[in-house]
């Protein structure tokens, strides 16, 4: 074992404290332990482990200090520490790790001075979010310290007196036209620092304070979902209004791009099934979109995580609201535009059940004169078109397919990864291809039904008609697909015949 060079067992249920001797792995370059329920206090002798380059334990329970000893990891690259219980300061000397490019020790319970030298330098608000007890100058959002040593205030106050008061009587004229030049600087970067108004909707300005006080100062309480490049919080407005904030990493060089690729999309598109955008906030410190609050969550959590099922009809219902969305993303006006990651975490329900499809970070928008464009940013592995994943090729018909795929797993609460269908070698189309063989009613969800509901032939052919419109949006070759308007029309014709009453 003290070979080893990488360990990862992210995304598990593993518990129990890491054991001391892991510091026997001197060769080890990468730890990813992130997502399990490790506790107890992080074992100082991860110190001893020089060529480790990446340390990621967070999402965990491990409480205490942050050990002293990380200071020693001198070929540290990437520390993420974040969502755990530790607590006490952050330790001065992890300024001096010179490799060091990204460190995240958001949502602890830290508290005292972020050290200003070294990755805390460029370091960003993200951060260090859901610490109430941090401070430092160097960070805007973050609050300043508090001076506690009198001696020391007293004798800051007479520097200033002895530099400020001469300044201000000799140079009465020069301080005037610095103070209207300060004035009108201010109001500039208060221009700056308000939302860029998406001309839709509204015109109401959100500031970054704005977004501070209506998530309690990103108080963890407010945190409904954390994703590879945003943090979600539940929000109030001064209005009244709840709402979602988004808030994107900006240490993810990628975000400011797909940050600007949503601005336009939601500049030109309007419809009652896309999630309303209220504002969006955009300064060199945040870049945040206001979204309207949805209650009842996501499509995926209604498939895996709640105690909650959703019928036959209203499964149709929601699916038909996404279709409807993303036709008129692809038809509804002159340059059509392609989401590029539609699958159940991007369709949220709102207080009534209606689908709303979200979340355009990677989205095109194609020319008028074509039908297809490139890219190196890939959706979701398991939704993704054949053509996009090989060869980058982005088009309507990509959604489709991600759309069909989509259809398929809320029938059979199968996802595409489903390590069963996996580990058989196929995939989601091909493993329902086999089985639609047989019984049709061993493939779907049994949650489809209750336990006294009867199943109806008519409930059968529903399933099978829906069944045959996932697997002609998923055909390999994409002129072989149906278009969205296609799919709209037959699910609208399933609805009216077989559940409408």
């Amino acid at each position: 074992m003290s070979g080893l060079l990488y360990l990862s067992v992210s995304q598990n249920s593993i518990e129990g404290k890491i054991p001391l001797d892991i510091g026997e792995l001197k060769a080890i370059v990468e730890i990813h332990l992130s997502g399990n329920h490790f506790s107890g206090m992080i074992p100082s002798t991860f110190g001893a482990l020089q060529n480790l380059q990446s340390l990621d334990l967070s999402n965990n329970s491990f409480f205490g200090q942050i050990p002293l000893s990380l200071a020693n990891l001198i070929s540290l690259e990437f520390l993420n520490l974040s969502l755990n219980a530790l607590s006490g300061s952050i330790p001065m000397s992890l300024e001096k790790l010179s490799y060091l490019k990204s460190i995240n020790v958001s949502f602890n319970d830290l508290e005292g001075v972020i050290p200003s030298g070294g990755v805390f330098a460029h370091s960003t608000v993200q951060s260090f979010l859901g610490n109430k007890g941090l401070c430092g100058m160097h960070i805007l959002e973050i609050p300043a310290c508090a001076i506690t040593n009198p001696g020391k205030q007293s004798k800051l106050k007479e520097v200033l007196l002895k530099i400020v008061t001469p300044v201000v009587i000799s140079s009465l004229l020069i301080f005037l036209l610095v103070s209207i030049w300060i004035m009108k600087r201010q109001k500039k970067e208060k221009c700056k620092d308000v939302e860029k108004v998406l001309e839709i909707r509204t015109h109401q300005l959100v500031s970054y304070y704005d977004i501070q006080q209506a998530t309690n100062n990103f108080d963890e309480f407010n945190l409904i979902g954390v994703g590879s490049s945003s943090t979600v919080f539940k929000g109030t407005l001064s209005s009244g209004t709840a709402v979602a904030i988004k808030v994107l990493d900006l240490e993810n060089e990628q975000v400011c791009k797909r940050f600007d690729t949503e601005c336009e999309v939601m500049r030109n598109v309007r419809h009652r099934n896309l999630v309303p955008v209220i504002t969006t906030c955009s300064s060199d410190y945040i870049r945040a979109f206001v979204l309207k609050f949805m209650p009842n969550g996501s499509l995926e959590n209604w498939l895996y995580k709640e105690d909650r099922h959703l019928n036959l009809h209203q499964r149709v219902t929601v699916m038909l609201d996404t279709a409807m969305a993303v036709e008129y993303l692809h038809h509804g006006h002159v340059t059509p535009i392609v989401h590029c990651d539609l699958k159940p975490a991007n369709v949220l329900l709102d207080e009534d059940m209606v689908a709303h499809v979200g979340d355009f970070g990677i989205s095109k928008i194609l020319a008028i004169s074509k039908s297809m464009a490139y890219t190196e940013t890939l959706g979701t592995l398991g939704y993704i078109a054949p053509e996009y994943g090989s060869d980058g090729i982005v088009s309507a018909s990509g959604d489709v397919y991600s759309y069909g795929i989509m259809l398929m797993e809320v029938l059979t609460k199968r996802r595409p990864t489903d390590e069963e269908i996996c580990n058989e070698n196929l995939d989601l189309r091909k493993w329902i291809t086999q089985s639609f063989s047989g019984s049709m009613m061993d493939v779907v969800d049994a949650n489809l039904f209750s336990e006294e509901e009867q199943i109806t032939s008519e409930s059968e052919i529903c399933i099978a008609s829906m069944i045959e419109l996932g697997l002609d949006c998923t055909k390999e070759m994409p002129e072989s697909r149906i278009t969205m308007k296609d799919v709209v029309t037959r699910l609208n014709k399933i609805n009216n015949t077989f559940l409408e009453t």
